[in-house]
Protein backbone atom coordinates (compact mmCIF):
# COMPACT_ATOMS: atom_id res chain seq x y z
CA UNK A 1 0.00 0.00 0.00
CA UNK A 2 1.53 3.45 -0.58
CA UNK A 3 2.36 5.75 1.75
CA UNK A 4 -0.22 7.93 3.09
CA UNK A 5 1.30 11.90 3.01
CA UNK A 6 -0.15 14.45 5.85
CA UNK A 7 -0.21 17.59 4.07
CA UNK A 8 -1.77 21.02 4.68
CA UNK A 9 -2.83 23.66 2.52
CA UNK A 10 -1.60 27.44 3.44
CA UNK A 11 -3.87 29.80 1.53
CA UNK A 12 -7.52 29.69 1.67
CA UNK A 13 -8.09 31.59 -2.02
CA UNK A 14 -8.64 30.46 -5.20
CA UNK A 15 -5.50 28.03 -6.12
CA UNK A 16 -5.68 27.46 -2.42
CA UNK A 17 -8.83 25.83 -2.12
CA UNK A 18 -8.61 23.95 -5.47
CA UNK A 19 -5.31 22.50 -4.14
CA UNK A 20 -7.41 21.48 -0.36
CA UNK A 21 -10.36 19.94 -2.36
CA UNK A 22 -7.40 17.77 -4.69
CA UNK A 23 -5.41 16.70 -1.58
CA UNK A 24 -8.93 15.69 0.12
CA UNK A 25 -9.78 13.26 -2.60
CA UNK A 26 -6.77 11.63 -3.04
CA UNK A 27 -6.04 8.30 -0.92
CA UNK A 28 -2.51 9.30 -1.03
CA UNK A 29 -2.25 12.21 1.05
CA UNK A 30 -4.69 12.81 4.70
CA UNK A 31 -5.33 16.92 4.59
CA UNK A 32 -4.72 17.59 7.85
CA UNK A 33 -5.67 21.40 7.94
CA UNK A 34 -5.47 24.66 6.17
CA UNK A 35 -4.43 28.02 7.30
CA UNK A 36 -5.53 31.26 6.25
CA UNK A 37 -5.29 34.97 8.01
CA UNK A 38 -9.25 35.25 7.05
CA UNK A 39 -10.42 33.43 9.18
CA UNK A 40 -13.84 32.96 7.82
CA UNK A 41 -12.56 32.17 4.74
CA UNK A 42 -10.75 29.82 6.20
CA UNK A 43 -13.78 28.37 7.96
CA UNK A 44 -15.77 28.42 4.55
CA UNK A 45 -12.96 26.22 2.53
CA UNK A 46 -12.33 23.95 6.01
CA UNK A 47 -16.43 23.05 5.78
CA UNK A 48 -16.04 21.78 2.31
CA UNK A 49 -13.13 20.02 2.25
CA UNK A 50 -13.96 18.43 5.56
CA UNK A 51 -10.33 19.25 7.74
CA UNK A 52 -9.89 21.92 10.41
CA UNK A 53 -8.89 25.55 9.86
CA UNK A 54 -5.94 25.83 12.24
CA UNK A 55 -3.11 28.49 13.13
CA UNK A 56 -0.35 28.02 11.42
CA UNK A 57 2.15 26.75 14.13
CA UNK A 58 -0.85 24.09 14.63
CA UNK A 59 -0.93 23.41 10.79
CA UNK A 60 3.36 22.92 10.43
CA UNK A 61 2.85 20.93 13.46
CA UNK A 62 0.30 18.43 11.80
CA UNK A 63 1.58 18.00 8.21
CA UNK A 64 5.03 16.52 6.90
CA UNK A 65 4.40 18.65 3.70
CA UNK A 66 2.70 21.78 3.05
CA UNK A 67 1.16 23.42 0.13
CA UNK A 68 1.54 27.36 -0.07
CA UNK A 69 -1.09 28.83 -2.05
CA UNK A 70 -0.81 32.55 -0.37
CA UNK A 71 -0.14 36.05 -1.82
CA UNK A 72 3.87 36.18 -3.72
CA UNK A 73 4.72 38.86 -1.31
CA UNK A 74 3.89 35.92 1.47
CA UNK A 75 6.37 32.57 -0.14
CA UNK A 76 9.38 33.69 1.17
CA UNK A 77 8.43 33.69 4.49
CA UNK A 78 6.14 31.06 4.71
CA UNK A 79 8.46 28.61 3.28
CA UNK A 80 11.10 29.29 4.67
CA UNK A 81 9.09 28.99 8.40
CA UNK A 82 7.96 25.09 6.36
CA UNK A 83 11.29 24.34 5.71
CA UNK A 84 12.85 25.45 8.85
CA UNK A 85 9.90 23.04 10.65
CA UNK A 86 11.19 20.23 8.56
CA UNK A 87 8.41 20.23 5.95
CA UNK A 88 8.78 19.44 2.08
CA UNK A 89 7.03 22.60 0.47
CA UNK A 90 5.29 23.04 -2.46
CA UNK A 91 4.81 26.66 -3.12
CA UNK A 92 2.95 28.42 -5.80
CA UNK A 93 5.17 30.73 -8.44
CA UNK A 94 6.71 32.80 -8.00
CA UNK A 95 8.86 31.12 -5.88
CA UNK A 96 9.62 34.65 -3.81
CA UNK A 97 9.77 37.85 -4.27
CA UNK A 98 13.24 38.36 -4.53
CA UNK A 99 16.26 36.10 -6.20
CA UNK A 100 17.98 36.48 -2.61
CA UNK A 101 14.78 35.07 -1.31
CA UNK A 102 14.66 32.35 -3.58
CA UNK A 103 18.07 31.54 -2.66
CA UNK A 104 17.63 31.31 1.16
CA UNK A 105 15.02 28.52 0.53
CA UNK A 106 16.75 26.56 -1.43
CA UNK A 107 19.35 26.64 0.79
CA UNK A 108 16.80 25.89 3.66
CA UNK A 109 15.61 22.73 1.60
CA UNK A 110 19.08 21.16 0.91
CA UNK A 111 20.33 21.64 4.43
CA UNK A 112 17.75 20.28 5.42
CA UNK A 113 17.01 17.47 2.97
CA UNK A 114 13.85 18.57 1.93
CA UNK A 115 11.41 18.74 -1.03
CA UNK A 116 11.05 22.26 -2.33
CA UNK A 117 9.08 21.66 -5.68
CA UNK A 118 7.41 25.48 -6.86
CA UNK A 119 4.06 25.32 -8.82
CA UNK A 120 4.44 26.45 -12.49
CA UNK A 121 1.41 24.53 -13.55
CA UNK A 122 1.67 24.63 -16.93
CA UNK A 123 5.33 22.29 -16.96
CA UNK A 124 2.70 19.38 -15.08
CA UNK A 125 0.72 20.31 -18.59
CA UNK A 126 -0.17 18.06 -21.49
CA UNK A 127 0.22 20.84 -23.29
CA UNK A 128 3.72 21.37 -22.38
CA UNK A 129 4.28 17.68 -23.52
CA UNK A 130 2.62 18.38 -26.68
CA UNK A 131 4.80 20.92 -27.67
CA UNK A 132 8.38 19.82 -25.96
CA UNK A 133 8.33 16.77 -27.53
CA UNK A 134 7.80 17.62 -31.09
CA UNK A 135 9.93 21.01 -31.14
CA UNK A 136 13.86 20.89 -30.14
CA UNK A 137 16.42 23.51 -30.24
CA UNK A 138 13.70 26.30 -31.35
CA UNK A 139 15.48 29.30 -33.28
CA UNK A 140 12.75 32.08 -32.38
CA UNK A 141 9.73 31.53 -30.05
CA UNK A 142 6.29 34.06 -30.20
CA UNK A 143 3.92 33.96 -27.13
CA UNK A 144 0.87 35.77 -26.35
CA UNK A 145 -1.06 35.46 -23.12
CA UNK A 146 -3.73 37.91 -23.58
CA UNK A 147 -6.95 38.19 -21.21
CA UNK A 148 -9.98 40.05 -19.92
CA UNK A 149 -9.50 41.96 -16.23
CA UNK A 150 -9.93 40.34 -13.40
CA UNK A 151 -9.73 41.82 -9.59
CA UNK A 152 -7.76 38.49 -8.57
CA UNK A 153 -4.02 38.62 -9.06
CA UNK A 154 -3.62 42.23 -8.98
CA UNK A 155 -1.54 42.35 -6.11
CA UNK A 156 1.42 41.86 -8.41
CA UNK A 157 2.47 43.04 -11.82
CA UNK A 158 0.88 40.84 -14.82
CA UNK A 159 4.71 39.94 -15.33
CA UNK A 160 4.83 37.84 -12.28
CA UNK A 161 0.61 36.99 -12.16
CA UNK A 162 0.56 36.01 -16.36
CA UNK A 163 3.84 36.15 -18.45
CA UNK A 164 5.67 34.35 -15.80
CA UNK A 165 4.04 31.20 -16.79
CA UNK A 166 5.12 31.82 -20.72
CA UNK A 167 8.57 32.82 -19.23
CA UNK A 168 9.34 29.58 -17.66
CA UNK A 169 7.93 27.71 -20.70
CA UNK A 170 10.20 29.38 -22.74
CA UNK A 171 13.21 28.88 -20.53
CA UNK A 172 12.43 25.11 -20.41
CA UNK A 173 12.18 25.09 -24.02
CA UNK A 174 15.35 26.97 -24.85
CA UNK A 175 17.63 25.04 -22.24
CA UNK A 176 20.14 28.44 -22.82
CA UNK A 177 21.14 31.00 -20.73
CA UNK A 178 19.21 34.33 -21.15
CA UNK A 179 21.75 36.83 -21.72
CA UNK A 180 19.39 40.05 -22.80
CA UNK A 181 15.82 41.54 -22.01
CA UNK A 182 13.93 44.70 -23.78
CA UNK A 183 10.82 45.03 -22.49
CA UNK A 184 7.69 47.69 -22.36
CA UNK A 185 4.71 47.81 -20.22
CA UNK A 186 1.92 49.85 -18.61
CA UNK A 187 -0.37 49.83 -15.44
CA UNK A 188 -4.38 50.72 -17.30
CA UNK A 189 -6.65 48.98 -14.62
CA UNK A 190 -4.24 48.68 -11.46
CA UNK A 191 -1.78 50.16 -9.59
CA UNK A 192 0.73 47.37 -11.37
CA UNK A 193 1.74 46.91 -15.30
CA UNK A 194 -1.51 45.38 -16.69
CA UNK A 195 0.28 44.51 -20.16
CA UNK A 196 3.91 43.78 -20.99
CA UNK A 197 5.60 42.70 -23.88
CA UNK A 198 9.41 41.39 -23.78
CA UNK A 199 12.34 40.53 -25.78
CA UNK A 200 14.50 37.81 -24.76
CA UNK A 201 17.72 36.84 -26.35
CA UNK A 202 19.60 33.59 -24.85
CA UNK A 203 23.48 32.55 -25.43
CA UNK A 204 22.23 30.06 -28.00
CA UNK A 205 20.95 32.57 -30.14
CA UNK A 206 17.40 31.87 -30.01
CA UNK A 207 14.98 34.87 -29.23
CA UNK A 208 12.03 34.65 -27.55
CA UNK A 209 8.88 37.22 -27.52
CA UNK A 210 5.79 37.54 -24.90
CA UNK A 211 3.05 39.61 -24.55
CA UNK A 212 0.57 39.41 -21.64
CA UNK A 213 -2.32 41.23 -21.12
CA UNK A 214 -5.04 41.13 -18.49
CA UNK A 215 -7.04 44.23 -19.76
CA UNK A 216 -8.20 42.29 -23.54
CA UNK A 217 -11.69 42.08 -24.84
CA UNK A 218 -10.64 38.10 -25.15
CA UNK A 219 -8.80 35.26 -23.96
CA UNK A 220 -6.23 33.93 -26.42
CA UNK A 221 -2.90 32.14 -25.80
CA UNK A 222 -1.10 31.17 -28.88
CA UNK A 223 3.11 30.53 -29.68
CA UNK A 224 4.68 30.22 -32.45
CA UNK A 225 8.23 28.44 -32.59
CA UNK A 226 10.99 28.25 -35.59
CA UNK A 227 13.61 26.13 -35.91
CA UNK A 228 16.35 24.93 -38.01
CA UNK A 229 13.92 21.67 -39.68
CA UNK A 230 10.69 23.57 -39.47
CA UNK A 231 8.14 25.41 -37.84
CA UNK A 232 4.93 25.04 -35.09
CA UNK A 233 1.74 27.29 -34.26
CA UNK A 234 -0.05 26.00 -31.37
CA UNK A 235 -3.47 27.64 -30.38
CA UNK A 236 -3.61 26.24 -26.57
CA UNK A 237 -7.19 27.34 -25.92
CA UNK A 238 -8.30 24.71 -28.92
CA UNK A 239 -5.95 22.23 -28.49
CA UNK A 240 -4.39 22.77 -31.38
CA UNK A 241 -0.89 22.15 -33.17
CA UNK A 242 0.13 22.78 -36.65
CA UNK A 243 3.44 21.73 -37.25
CA UNK A 244 5.51 21.90 -41.31
CA UNK A 245 8.96 20.74 -41.55
CA UNK A 246 11.35 19.07 -43.99
CA UNK A 247 12.51 16.04 -41.10
CA UNK A 248 8.73 15.29 -41.41
CA UNK A 249 8.85 15.14 -44.89
CA UNK A 250 6.31 18.09 -45.55
CA UNK A 251 6.74 20.46 -48.34
CA UNK A 252 5.91 24.36 -48.02
CA UNK A 253 2.25 25.11 -48.26
CA UNK A 254 1.12 26.01 -51.48
CA UNK A 255 3.45 23.77 -53.22
CA UNK A 256 2.94 20.41 -55.26
CA UNK A 257 1.25 18.10 -52.89
CA UNK A 258 1.32 20.29 -50.07
CA UNK A 259 0.29 18.73 -46.49
CA UNK A 260 0.58 20.10 -42.99
CA UNK A 261 0.46 17.76 -40.12
CA UNK A 262 -2.12 18.89 -37.42
CA UNK A 263 -2.87 17.77 -34.11
CA UNK A 264 -3.31 18.14 -30.38
CA UNK A 265 -3.40 16.73 -27.07
CA UNK A 266 -5.88 15.57 -24.59
CA UNK A 267 -5.68 17.71 -21.70
CA UNK A 268 -5.68 16.17 -18.10
CA UNK A 269 -5.26 17.03 -14.32
CA UNK A 270 -2.39 19.41 -14.22
CA UNK A 271 -3.05 20.15 -10.88
CA UNK A 272 -3.37 16.64 -9.89
CA UNK A 273 -0.50 15.99 -12.09
CA UNK A 274 1.52 18.87 -10.01
CA UNK A 275 0.40 17.47 -6.93
CA UNK A 276 1.36 13.70 -7.76
CA UNK A 277 4.94 14.71 -8.84
CA UNK A 278 5.32 16.86 -5.04
CA UNK A 279 4.05 13.17 -3.11
CA UNK A 280 6.63 10.94 -5.43
CA UNK A 281 9.58 13.39 -5.05
CA UNK A 282 8.67 12.97 -1.28
CA UNK A 283 8.07 9.47 -0.99
CA UNK A 284 10.38 8.23 -3.40
CA UNK A 285 13.23 10.84 -4.10
CA UNK A 286 11.95 10.97 -7.62
CA UNK A 287 13.67 14.12 -8.92
CA UNK A 288 11.76 17.51 -8.87
CA UNK A 289 10.94 18.39 -12.09
CA UNK A 290 10.23 22.19 -11.09
CA UNK A 291 12.76 22.57 -8.57
CA UNK A 292 13.96 25.80 -6.69
CA UNK A 293 16.57 26.54 -9.82
CA UNK A 294 13.58 26.83 -12.21
CA UNK A 295 12.03 28.99 -9.90
CA UNK A 296 14.60 30.82 -9.26
CA UNK A 297 15.24 31.19 -12.99
CA UNK A 298 11.69 32.03 -13.97
CA UNK A 299 11.67 34.88 -11.62
CA UNK A 300 15.05 36.18 -12.56
CA UNK A 301 13.72 36.34 -16.06
CA UNK A 302 10.51 38.17 -14.17
CA UNK A 303 12.47 40.62 -12.50
CA UNK A 304 15.02 41.12 -15.74
CA UNK A 305 11.79 42.11 -17.96
CA UNK A 306 10.51 44.42 -14.95
CA UNK A 307 13.50 46.32 -14.69
CA UNK A 308 13.80 47.13 -18.68
CA UNK A 309 10.26 48.21 -18.55
CA UNK A 310 11.00 50.52 -16.08
CA UNK A 311 14.17 51.85 -17.78
CA UNK A 312 11.99 52.03 -20.63
CA UNK A 313 9.29 53.95 -19.07
CA UNK A 314 12.04 56.37 -17.55
CA UNK A 315 13.77 56.82 -20.90
CA UNK A 316 10.34 58.19 -22.31
CA UNK A 317 9.66 60.34 -19.42
CA UNK A 318 13.06 61.58 -20.03
CA UNK A 319 12.13 61.83 -23.72
CA UNK A 320 9.21 63.40 -22.90
CA UNK A 321 10.27 66.53 -20.68
CA UNK A 322 13.31 67.33 -23.16
CA UNK A 323 10.70 67.59 -25.87
CA UNK A 324 8.62 69.91 -23.83
CA UNK A 325 12.06 72.29 -23.17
Amino acid sequence: MAETVRVGVIGAGHFGRFHALKLAANPQTRLVGLHDPDAARAAQVAHEVRAPALSLPDLLAAAEAVIIAAPAEAHHGLAAAALQAGKHVLVEKPIAATLDQADHLARLAKANNLVLQVGHLVRYSAEFTAVATRMQKPLYIEATRIAPFKPRGTDVSVILDLMIHDLDLVLALVGSDLTAVDAVGAPVASAHEDIANARLRFANGCVATITASRISTKTERKMRLFAAGGYMSVNFIDRKLTLIGRERGLPIPGGEGARIEETGWRDHDALAAEQSAFLASITTGAPVLVDAAAGRAALAAALAVTDSMARSRAAAEAGGLLAGT
